[in-house]
């Protein structure tokens, strides 16, 4: 569903990937436990999706809708999470839903992400071969005279 928007919207797929969707559960599970909706109920989301070696990231977060289209159609209509879901080069994707205990309320997490090609290393710079003087001994050089040693 979420690729089928992208692609609406001129971005590429993305693929679900089993860490994003880690990180995602965990967030989810986190919020549903503590029946809070924040970004930051585990942490700063730089931190806790550094593990998944993307170049780029990016979260979305709710609560109460007890379905993903019914989700994903409320980050449709809501600017920042739009952004979120057209997050340019992004080709992996993890969400996961988690309902409260304590209020049966669904909370749930999606993290997209991007750019995880290694950055390209330039080709190191070959120096001009530099001939080393020989080394000359004491007797090579009885006498010299304008820079030649007889």
């Amino acid at each position: 569903m979420i690729s089928d928007f992208r692609s609406k919207h001129g971005q590429g797929r993305v693929t679900l990937d089993a860490a994003l969707t880690t990180i995602a559960h965990e967030q989810a599970a986190a919020m549903a436990a503590k029946d809070q909706l924040d970004h930051d109920v585990l942490g700063r989301f730089n931190a806790r999706v550094g593990r998944a070696g993307a170049g780029r990231a990016a979260e979305n977060i709710a609560y109460g809708y007890d379905s993903f289209p019914k989700t994903l159609d409320q980050w449709i209509n809501s600017p920042g999470h739009r952004r979120n879901l057209l997050l340019h080069n992004a080709s992996r994707v993890g969400v996961a839903g988690v309902k409260s205990s304590a209020t049966g309320r669904t909370y749930w997490a999606m993290v997209i992400a991007g750019d995880y090609e290694a950055p390209k290393l330039t080709k190191p710079v070959k120096q001009a071969a530099v001939a080393k003087p020989k080394a000359q001994t004491k007797d090579a050089c009885r006498l010299k005279i304008l820079g030649i040693c007889l």
